[in-house]
């Protein structure tokens, strides 16, 4: 009799211990109920985020990550790595969300769940001023290109014949390019035009460009998630309709409004 009572509260506590880890099986619960969410993102990639001349952290993403946290009642905890271990960081639920100017490809909808955009960008092909062998994307062709390895960027450079040269920063990356131990590289327009406002000395030119990718921000692909991604895609609207958005734009890309998708007109 004893044995069965035993067995019968063993039982109950499991029932219970596993009604806890349902009611819990939300990423948005545990943010809120932690009182923060965890953001990956550079810190070295200006003007989406980086550090400013106090040396606090900020940048588009910076400011829209922290208006989306306060919208869910909740604070912005940044962590600052390399790009490469931002999407790893999400996969392993070290990050909750990257903010990092990510752009929304094919291939990473598979693997994660993106918020709606929030800007649309443009890509840029930059190499020394003296370089007059490149002029457009397809002149890449047998060429040596610095980008960090994963992003969309390095693959562009791959799919056009380029060998890329790894880096984790765009200081890196530019000195590369004037060194010319690289013969270009492939970046953000609005990165390169703040690049260029602020070193407007430097020996670089941009000689051709494109359509970039609409830019999310991801989270893990995964049931648990769905909560949160649709909080955030509804704080990303409310900015959007309090012109919010559009204020951060222009603030960081030089008067630019980059929230509508002008592409699609």
């Amino acid at each position: 009799m004893k044995k069965m009572m035993r067995t019968g509260s063993l039982v109950l506590a499991l029932v219970m211990l596993f009604m806890v880890t349902v009611a819990h099986a939300d990423l948005l619960d545990d943010i809120r109920e932690k009182g923060y969410i965890v953001i990956g993102t550079e810190g070295d990639w200006q003007p989406w985020t980086f550090h400013d001349e106090n040396n606090e952290l900020t940048g588009v993403d910076v400011e829209i990550g922290k208006a989306i946290a306060a919208r869910l009642g909740v604070e912005a905890h940044f962590e600052e790595t390399n790009w490469d271990a931002i999407l790893q960081g999400v996969d392993s639920g070290r990050f909750d969300m990257a903010c990092n100017g990510v752009g929304i490809t094919p291939e990473r909808q598979e693997k994660y769940t993106f918020s709606d955009p929030y800007l649309y960008t443009r890509k840029v092909l930059v190499v020394r001023s003296d370089n007059e062998d490149i002029k457009s994307f397809d002149d890449l062709n047998g060429k040596k290109t610095a980008n960090t390895a994963s992003s969309t960027y390095a693959q562009i450079a791959e799919e056009k014949g380029a060998t890329v040269v790894g880096v984790d920063a765009l200081a890196d990356t530019i000195q590369l390019v004037l060194q010319g131990r690289v013969d270009a590289t492939i970046n953000s327009k609005e990165t390169i035009n703040d690049y260029l406002l602020v070193h407007p000395e430097v020996q670089l030119k941009v000689v051709a460009e494109s359509e970039g990718n609409p830019v999310g921000y991801p989270v893990r692909k995964s049931e648990d998630t769905q909560t949160l991604i649709e909080a955030v895609n509804e704080a990303l609207e409310q900015m959007r309709q309090s012109g919010e958005l559009s204020e951060i734009s222009t603030r960081f890309f030089n008067g630019l409004d980059l929230t509508a998708n002008d592409e699609a007109e």
